[in-house]
């Protein structure tokens, strides 16, 4: 993948909207494009290299792990975030100008390019799935394995998800000779255009299943339900995503199965307020601490901690207990506890502790500073 910064390859702020996004991918890729440029060997990297800025900066959910952990965000190392191209070592070409031509409607360019781009044959892939995951605060702190049941279809039993009865052959579509497309060559002011569409004999498959199965009726595929296994790793946040590859719906006739996307979502928490990797605790104390100093223990997610409070502590001072918060995600330090000690005071009082704080009060009256004036 690219290590320059997305926004930079495109020419874009931070703030861009989707469509300045859709606008500036367009020009570059019409740009750079390897059928304009066919002695510019360099023309090809800028066209991988705008494309794979484009299909993160797109994509609301990918460009949000973008924006708050960089290319780590849409990495597949880790088995978190998912390159917008599935793999782990840069572009494929093909999948480029596929994904130039799905958002804008080219087939090729300017009868250049010995068929690059071609669309893709055969049965239709499975369908993506989105699934949501609730996290516990404990989860996230740690890192767990979670389960999820989704309804989806499966390949079918009975056939093996190839449509036909056991037994049975298919034919080749005598419309486009089995190729799944048909072709035509249009002129225009631009050039000469090679319009590639699916064959309407065999929707683009090349083949016609002529005895289809009674189970599936020639689909290859039926409805079910799988249980998934999701490891969620330490230090996530509410938005991330998982991509679990090829365990979407089950293509057509076997072809390619689509992903599940488990989107999480942290709950919040009974103590803890959570500030990216921080957190913060209020915790009542007594006066007589706050004004003497003493010890506190402060539940944190990893057990209890003693937080030693000075003499003459105000009440709503913040204390910073070093590495007792969320771990960061793919990274071995972890953020603090921040507690917010708040003085508190009983509803009732006893007799013996009204005379207490009578006396209190009268040592204290002269002491109590006025107003605080505006900085």
């Amino acid at each position: 993948m690219s290590q320059r910064d997305y926004y930079e390859v495109l020419g874009l702020e931070k703030n861009c909207t989707p469509d300045d996004v859709r606008k500036s991918y367009r020009k570059r890729a019409m740009k750079f494009h390897p059928d304009r440029n066919p002695d510019d060997p360099g023309a090809e990297d800028k066209f991988k290299e705008a494309t794979e800025a484009y299909e993160v900066l797109k994509d609301d959910q990918k460009r949000q792990a973008y924006d708050q952990f960089g290319h780590a965000g849409v990495s597949d190392q880790g088995g978190f975030g998912g390159n917008p191209f599935g793999g782990g070592g840069g572009i494929d070409m093909e999948d480029a100008l596929r994904s130039f031509m799905r958002d804008f409607g080219f087939d090729s360019f300017f009868g250049g390019g010995g068929g690059r781009g071609r669309q893709q044959n055969g049965p239709a892939p499975g369908r993506d799935l989105r699934v949501k995951l609730k996290l516990t605060l404990e989860e996230v702190y740690d890192g767990t394995t979670k389960q999820i049941k989704i309804q989806k279809k499966v390949a079918c039993s009975n056939c093996g998800g190839s449509g036909r009865r056991p037994g049975s052959e298919v034919s080749r579509c005598a419309t486009c000779g089995g190729s799944g497309e048909v072709r035509r060559v249009q002129r225009s002011i631009l050039g000469q255009f090679v319009n590639v569409s699916p064959c309407h004999a065999c929707n683009g498959e090349g083949v016609i299943v002529k005895d289809p199965c009674t189970n599936c009726r020639g689909e290859g595929r039926a409805n079910d339900h799988e249980t998934l296994n999701v490891n969620v790793p330490a230090g996530v946040s509410t938005g991330d995503y998982i991509p679990l590859r090829g365990q979407g719906e089950a293509g057509v006739r076997g072809a390619q199965a689509g992903d599940v996307m488990v989107i999480l979502e942290v709950v919040e928490h009974d103590l803890f307020e959570r500030m990216r990797q921080d957190l913060i605790i209020d915790m009542p104390v007594a006066f007589s601490v706050l004004a003497l100093g003493g010890k506190v223990e402060v539940p944190t997610l990893d057990g209890a901690a003693k937080l030693k409070v000075p003499a003459g502590t105000q009440s709503h001072q913040l204390f910073r207990l070093r590495g007792k918060g969320l771990p960061h995600l793919n990274a071995h330090r972890r953020g603090d506890l921040l507690v917010r000690l708040v003085a508190w005071s009983p509803g009732r009082t006893s007799k013996e502790e009204a005379k207490l704080l009578e006396r209190l009060l009268e040592l204290e009256e002269s002491k109590v500073p006025g107003p605080r004036r505006r900085s």
